[in-house]
């Protein structure tokens, strides 16, 4: 058997066919929930509910102190038994929320992206990591896009970027609050062109859900195989957001991903910003390593 032969066989063994990974993008809406109650626990439930590999967090409030509504991404991956890397806006302390990671799989580098458009709007960020998906080299980002479709546009515009820094045959996930109240919006139509147009549901609010401001995209195309809100009784109390979960094929992205080896062996994530920290320590709850800013021409 030639070598060319036997490493492509190699590489579709890893994973058996038809393994899914459960992956999941929530606004927890500071664990405030439908009746204004600033309850952590639900939502830790709603995660127990999920079961998921990945979910990607949003207005997440992580402020020190000893209030039992305080540290919540800490608390969050206790309960769920998950890896925690916090987003720019939690490690810097801007604001009082921002967009966290929880995975259960090995983390291979982790930068953060400032997606602030002018200090008239909220700072808005991403969290970028790379992770070791069962061999695999996977790219996962989580973001949550500005109110205002001007600002919105322009942030679609550094996401864009930062997807376009990454080889086409490796795996990534988006997952995010994308705020398109419209399903002809400019964001996700530009977002659509690259991904193409995955499942959605509606998740916005979680009592009478209307609107699809959750989204998920994954790459390899049509490797999002289904789409849902969760819309169990906890789900609708915890937050102003319902959950959304897919199930990511890992056939599809055995298909196309390098090896977590050759990743790690190069460094991670390629990145021209400061390396701030290692991110070989994946049992620390917050992990702070690498920080940029996206360049968008125009």
């Amino acid at each position: 058997m030639s070598g060319t032969v036997a490493g492509e066989l190699a590489r579709t063994q890893r994973v058996e066919p038809d393994r899914t990974l459960r992956v999941a993008s929530y606004n927890i809406h500071r664990c405030v929930g439908s009746d204004g109650r600033c309850d952590p626990g639900r939502v830790a439930g709603v995660l127990d509910e999920l079961q998921c590999d990945i979910v990607g967090l949003q207005e997440v409030d992580n402020s020190p102190g000893p209030a039992p509504t305080s540290m919540q991404l800490e608390y969050l991956a206790a309960r769920a038994g998950m890896h925690a890397v916090a987003g720019l806006r939690i490690v810097r302390h801007m604001g009082h929320y921002g967009n966290a990671l929880l995975t259960r799989h090995r983390i291979l580098g982790v930068r953060r992206h400032d997606l602030s458009v002018s200090s008239w709007f909220e700072p808005r960020g991403a969290v970028d990591a790379e992770l070791d998906i069962e061999g695999l080299a996977c790219r996962v980002l989580v973001t949550h896009l500005g109110l205002v479709p001007g600002e919105r546009r322009q942030q679609t515009r550094m996401v864009l970027a930062l997807v376009g820094e990454t080889p086409f045959d490796e795996p990534l996930v988006l997952l995010g609050d994308i705020n398109e109240w419209l399903p002809i919006g400019r964001s996700l139509r530009a977002l659509h062109a690259l991904f193409g147009r995955p499942p959605y549901a509606r998740s916005f609010p979680a009592t009478f859900p209307l609107f699809a401001l959750d989204r998920i995209w994954t790459r390899p195309r049509d490797s999002l195989r289904t789409m849902r809100a969760h819309r169990s009784r906890l789900a609708r109390e915890a937050s102003d957001h319902l959950p959304v979960v897919g199930e990511w094929s890992l056939t599809e992205v055995a298909a196309a991903a390098p090896s977590a080896q050759t990743k790690e062996k190069t460094g991670g994530v390629e990145s021209n910003s400061e390396l701030w920290g290692s991110s070989s320590d994946v049992n620390a709850p917050v992990l702070s390593i690498m920080t940029t800013r996206p360049c968008v021409d125009g």
